[in-house]
C-alpha cells in the first residue's frame, strides 16, 4: 500500500534525491491550480452561506443589550456608550445651570448583549429615569472670599474671574483687601447657593466695604494714644486748656493733677475708653466726680459735672456720654477737670490727648 502511494506521486509529479540523500516529491503544476480552486471554491461558498444566516438573523432580529442592577432587569438599549452619555446629558438638562462636574452610579449597571426581535422598542428613557437614585452627582462652584472671607458663589470660573476683576478695577485704593476665588465641590444640591454675577458682586461689594471699614478702624485704633496698654478712644470734650497738669495756683494746696478744658455748662462729656463706672457721686473740691475703670490699672476721672447720667457698675463704651460740664466743687467756672491715673497715680493728661 505504502509503495502504491509513493507510484501514485511519482506518476503525478517529479521526485529526486538531493545531495543530503533527502527525497523530494513536488506536485506538477495542472495538479497545484485544481486543488487551489477546489479550495476556494469550498471557502467562497461557506462565506457566502454563513452571510446568509446572517443576512437572516438580522431580518428578524436585532441586537440589544439587557440592562440590570442588583439583579433586577430595567429594560433594554440599542447601544451602551450612547446609553451612558445619556445618562450625563439627562442629569446637566435638569441641573438648573449648574456645574455638574461628574455623575457616579452607585452601583453599575450590568449589561448583556442579545437579539431580540426588531419589533421590540428600547427603552432609555425609561432605564434612565429609574435609576435616579443610584447616581451620585458631584457638583463644581466658585466662592468669592474677601480676606479668606466667603461672600458669595457663582457657578463657573468665567463667571468669578470677571467678577473679581471689575472689583479690584472698582476698589483700586483698597490694596488691603484680599479677593480671592475657591474652587468647591458638593454633592448636596441644598449647599448650592450660586448667584447671577450681578447679584454676587453686590454682596461682595458690601463685604468689600465692610472689611474697609474694619481695615480703616483698625488703622485708627492702631494710631490712637495708647496708657499702659488702653487705647484712648476719644477726646471727652472740645475746649480750650485753661489749667495745664503740675501747675501751682491758690485755689489749690498742690500742684495741678489734672487738665482743665473750659467748654459750656452742659457740654456732653464722652468716656475716653471702654470700662466699668467706679465713682459717680459729689467728692468735695472735685464735686461731681465719674470715675472709670479701663483695667490694666488705668482710671480716668471727669470731676466739676453739672450732671451725672451712669452710675456704679456700670459698663461703658469709648465715645458714651456719660455726665455734663458744670462748675461744681472748687471750681471758678465751667470746665471739664480731666484725669488719668495708672495704680492710683495721677500723669500728664497731655502726653496722651490735647497734645
Amino acid at each position: 500500500m505504502i509503495f502504491g502511494r509513493i507510484y501514485s506521486i511519482i506518476e503525478d509529479g517529479r521526485v529526486w534525491k538531493n545531495k543530503k540523500g533527502v527525497w523530494i516529491f513536488i506536485l506538477n503544476s495542472k495538479k497545484i491550480k485544481y486543488y487551489t480552486k477546489e479550495i476556494f471554491k469550498f471557502f467562497n461558498i461557506t462565506i457566502i452561506g454563513f452571510i446568509l444566516i446572517i443576512a437572516i438573523i438580522l431580518i428578524k432580529y436585532k441586537p440589544v443589550y439587557s440592562v440590570s442592577i442588583s439583579g433586577k432587569n430595567l429594560g433594554y438599549i440599542s447601544n451602551k456608550e450612547t446609553f451612558e452619555k445619556d445618562i450625563l446629558d439627562s442629569v446637566i438638562s435638569s441641573s438648573d445651570d449648574k456645574i455638574v462636574d461628574s455623575v457616579d452610579l452607585k452601583e453599575n449597571p450590568k449589561y448583556e448583549l442579545k437579539l431580540a426581535d426588531r419589533l421590540l422598542q428600547t427603552n432609555e428613557n425609561q432605564i434612565i429615569n429609574n435609576i435616579e437614585d443610584n447616581l451620585t452627582i458631584t457638583y463644581k462652584y466658585y466662592d468669592i472670599a474677601v480676606n479668606n472671607e466667603t461672600c458669595s458663589s457663582v457657578n463657573t470660573l468665567e463667571e468669578a474671574e470677571q467678577l473679581v476683576n471689575e472689583l479690584k478695577e472698582d476698589n483700586t485704593n483698597n490694596e488691603e483687601l484680599d479677593l480671592a476665588i475657591l474652587e468647591k465641590y458638593t454633592q448636596n444640591e441644598k449647599e448650592l447657593n450660586t448667584q447671577e454675577v450681578e447679584i454676587a458682586k453686590t454682596a461682595v461689594q458690601e463685604k468689600v466695604n465692610e472689611k474697609a471699614e474694619e481695615i480703616r478702624i483698625q488703622e485708627e485704633i492702631a494710631k490712637m494714644p495708647d496708657v499702659n496698654g488702653i487705647k484712648l478712644a476719644v477726646k471727652p470734650v472740645t475746649g480750650t486748656i485753661s489749667s495745664r497738669y503740675g501747675v501751682s495756683s491758690n485755689l489749690r494746696k498742690s500742684t495741678h493733677t489734672g487738665l482743665d478744658i473750659a467748654t459750656p455748662t452742659g457740654t456732653p462729656i464722652k468716656v475716653v475708653a471702654d470700662g466699668t463706672v467706679t465713682g459717680a457721686s459729689y467728692n468735695g473740691a472735685y464735686g461731681n466726680l465719674v470715675k472709670i475703670d479701663h483695667g490694666n490699672g488705668v482710671e480716668t476721672w471727669y470731676a466739676h459735672t453739672s450732671k451725672m447720667y451712669v452710675s456704679v457698675g456700670q459698663k461703658v463704651s469709648a465715645g458714651d456720654i456719660i455726665a455734663a460740664v458744670g462748675t461744681t466743687g472748687n471750681s471758678t467756672g465751667p470746665h471739664l477737670h480731666f484725669e488719668i491715673r495708672i495704680n492710683g497715680k495721677h500723669i500728664n493728661p497731655q502726653n496722651y490727648l490735647y497734645k
